[in-house]
């Protein structure tokens, strides 16, 4: 049961780095390399794929090294990537293999991230973060768009 609650606590926790690094870091001393994620992309990749790679090396490595306890956090990061990828290349940038759906959470995680998409300046718009933000406000917004 330990296991399993810091599988969950190491993709809790990624959210929460994962918030504070976009907000303060990629739009701060990193947005050269994430304003290509703000821009019209030219080809498959951009440079700011390169923070996923850095993170999931991170995650292996803690699988791999770590005893049980890193291991489970790191297995929860990667669950995370996984999870942030689909959500987020796949079905709201529609990125490498694009996919369709009507499911209501999936649909106000694609508005939210569209909202902070609004942007291509530093000084980007909330949410910062992918899974974690207040669901009321674009749920609704998301609601009526649907329904247009």
């Amino acid at each position: 049961m330990m296991f399993v609650g810091l599988t969950i606590f190491g993709f809790v926790l990624m959210e929460i780095f994962s918030y504070g690094v976009h907000r303060w870091l990629f739009h701060g001393i990193f947005w050269r390399v994430h304003e290509t994620h703000h821009i019209t992309r030219k080809g498959a990749f951009e440079a700011n794929d390169i923070f996923s790679l850095v993170f999931s090396l991170v995650s292996v490595f803690m699988m791999i090294f770590g005893n049980s306890f890193v291991f489970a956090i790191g297995l929860g990061i990667a669950i995370y990537g996984l999870i942030y990828f689909i959500a987020h290349d796949f079905f709201t940038h529609r990125r490498f293999l694009p996919f369709k759906s009507k499911n209501k959470i999936l649909l106000t995680i694609r508005a939210a991230h569209q909202r902070h998409h609004q942007t291509a300046e530093k000084q980007g718009l909330e949410p910062f973060g992918l899974f974690f933000f207040d669901y009321k406000k674009f749920f609704r917004k998301n609601a009526e768009t649907r329904t247009k």
